[in-house]
């Protein structure tokens, strides 16, 4: 497996693999929202404010992750927010999904990106070692439907410290249907 960083190039194959992975677990209508959201997400973010990372097998798309900046403006750390992550239907149970976490982490920690945040199954992105973040110690930016869900960890192996203030996110998160 190779790992390749951007998507200038890829865009509508990166869209399609999120659209068809989700229309495959979730259903055509949740598909095609992440799809949309996708798009949205490459296409408007800017390139300082967003990190994604491809696993590649050969020629075929294995997976792709992508981390948006969360600001915390009363906060001088920097924070990325993990979201979304698709992993190719045929290739998911390989370990290609927690491979190309341990990667994306391991390039923002060399960056010098302090804390990794995301929204979702904790047991899942447990195993690269996000812990369950307390909503009063690090605001999400807008309300959780799923409170468990909002994780994080420290890049530095430490324990995480509070985040000062509120947060906001790019504007492709910026829909509640999201969170």
């Amino acid at each position: 497996m190779n790992f390749e960083t951007g998507h200038s190039s890829q865009r509508a194959a990166l869209v399609a693999l999120f659209r068809d992975v989700f229309s495959a677990s979730e259903g055509p209508r949740e598909g095609a929202a992440i799809g949309t959201f996708v798009n949205r997400l490459l296409s408007e973010t800017p390139a300082g404010d967003l990190r994604v990372f491809c696993a590649r097998e050969g020629d075929a798309l294995a997976g792709c992750i992508c981390f948006s900046r969360l600001d915390y403006p009363e906060d001088a750390r920097r924070v990325f927010l993990l979201s979304p992550v698709a992993v190719a239907t045929q290739r998911q149970g390989q370990g290609v999904g927690q491979a190309l976490l341990r990667h994306g982490l391991a390039a923002l920690r060399a960056e010098g990106i302090e804390i990794a945040m995301t929204y979702g199954d904790p047991a899942y992105y447990g195993r690269v070692g996000f812990r369950p973040a307390p909503e009063a110690e690090a605001r999400p930016p807008l309300p959780l439907s799923m409170p468990q869900g909002w994780l994080w960890q420290a890049l530095d192996g430490s324990d995480p410290r509070p985040l000062a203030g509120p947060s906001h996110c790019v504007a492709a998160l910026r829909d509640p249907g999201l969170w």
